[in-house]
């Protein structure tokens, strides 16, 4: 058994054992990247951790620590009325609402997990305030951010029609971006019919306040969330504190040093984190404990045993089978299951980067569309970062509120795996079998 295919082996055994033990798939990970690494590719215990994702540990704990402070001081819950008044009351906006921010920040060129770290701990706010399920809320911000990710001035956007430039194959950044936005909204609208979007238009802001205000059922106090009822009067909710009015600055500043400045999301989440904590300690002292620990542990885990297989050259040995294929049509579908199932686990952008040049002797053939194929694949190695595994995935993980982690992330897997298996299949029949 060759090494490539064992490493592959492994990573199901990581599923069945972790879904089936109980046990951090993250820890399992870690373990199968040090036996994987050592004796199947020969790494020491530095080519091991050089695969660690030091970046995305660093923004799931500065944006959860961040978010944590301002949930302690207030800051969230004047934001939730706020964007609430922005919907006039109308809780089925709210998903849409998500979905379009996200999508614009990704379109004006911010990374999708950057857009995604700003937006999903407001949503998940919202949605465990009003009773909105945590899949419908955090599956919209993830598809909000790619709906817009193929922009021709957006990271992703511009990393495939370069590529495609550089290669001398003929492209189209419009076809790139409307295949992306349509892909999205299509699911998104698909999901929200699905999880019981629709019963949300009966609902507003009044009738929700008042049942909170009354004790009732309604609410965050509801049996559709399991959450408590919020007992702080409105005025008090409404009031902008010295702590609120700074974390609020220290919001505008994460953006703005996020999409004007190019800065890291975690390091400046984490340093501004820090200087509310040091100005509020009160406010702090337990906001390290809501720094979601185990989900760090599982994402990072996953992350350092892909890096392992990509390191040892699993992802390469994949694409060259597969290109080996003497059926263009196979080949093709097969291309985009496999950018989508590594993209599941690994930076888009990467894999994007990756697989484009190697399926470029396949395109120059000419039996395969060059646009339909790009955009095909493209689409298909994004629209899977509902994975829980993936940054964005991960991130809305983190994000969410009064809600049984162990549960959410059952259903972000389930979910992500049914986009993984139904997506690529149906943008090859749409995009690549008419030969576009």
């Amino acid at each position: 058994m060759s090494a490539e295919l064992l490493s592959i082996l492994v990573l199901a055994v990581l599923f069945v054992v972790g879904t089936t033990r109980s046990v951090n798939m993250g820890a399992l990970a870690f373990a199968a990247a040090f036996g994987v690494g050592t004796l199947a590719a020969g790494l020491d215990a530095d080519g091991i951790f050089a695969g660690f994702p030091g970046d995305l540990f660093v923004v799931l704990v500065g944006v959860t620590y961040f978010f944590a402070i301002a949930r302690a001081n207030g800051t969230t819950d004047w934001l939730v009325h706020a964007g609430i008044r922005l919907v006039r009351g109308r809780i089925a906006l709210i998903p849409w609402v998500m979905f379009t921010v996200t999508g614009v920040l990704t379109a004006i060129g911010a990374v999708s997990p950057a857009a995604v770290a700003i937006v999903a701990p407001l949503a998940m706010g919202f949605a465990a305030r009003y009773g909105i399920k945590p899949l419908l809320m955090g599956a919209l911000v993830v598809h909000g951010a790619q709906a817009g990710g193929f922009s021709p001035i957006s990271i992703y956007g511009s990393t495939v029609n370069g590529i495609l430039e550089r290669e001398g194959l003929p492209g189209s950044p419009i076809a790139l971006f409307l295949a992306s936005l349509f892909a999205n909204l299509a699911i998104a609208a698909l999901l929200f019919v699905a999880l019981g979007g629709l019963r949300l238009r009966g609902r507003d802001l009044g009738d929700e306040e008042a049942k909170e205000g009354d004790g009732g059922s309604g609410g965050t106090g509801g049996t559709a969330t399991g959450t408590r009822a919020r007992t702080t009067p409105d005025a008090d909710l409404l009031r902008l504190t010295p702590a609120r009015i700074a974390t609020l600055v220290g919001l505008v500043a994460l953006v703005v040093a996020v999409l004007v400045f190019d800065l890291d999301a975690g390091l400046t989440a984490i340093t501004l984190a820090v200087l509310l904590a040091v100005v509020w300690p009160e406010d702090s002292k337990a906001a390290v404990a809501h720094i979601t620990w185990p989900t760090v542990l599982l994402i990072c885990g996953m992350l350092t045993y892909v890096a392992v297989l990509q390191e040892m050259g699993t992802i390469d040995w994949a694409g060259e089978h597969v290109g080996s294929i003497g059926i263009p049509l196979l080949a093709a579908v097969l291309f985009c299951y496999i950018g989508a199932v590594v993209s599941a686990f690994a930076s888009s952008v990467g894999i994007i980067g990756a697989l484009i040049p190697l399926a470029v002797p396949f395109l120059e053939q000419g039996e395969i569309g060059v646009v339909g194929m790009v955009a095909a694949l493209s689409v298909s190695a994004t629209v899977v970062d509902v994975s829980p595994f993936s940054t964005n995935g991960a991130l809305v993980l983190a994000a969410a509120e009064d809600t049984d982690r162990e549960r959410f992330f059952r259903q972000l897997m389930l979910y992500g795996g049914a986009v993984t298996l139904l997506a690529p299949l149906v943008l090859w029949l749409a995009l690549v079998v008419p030969g576009l």
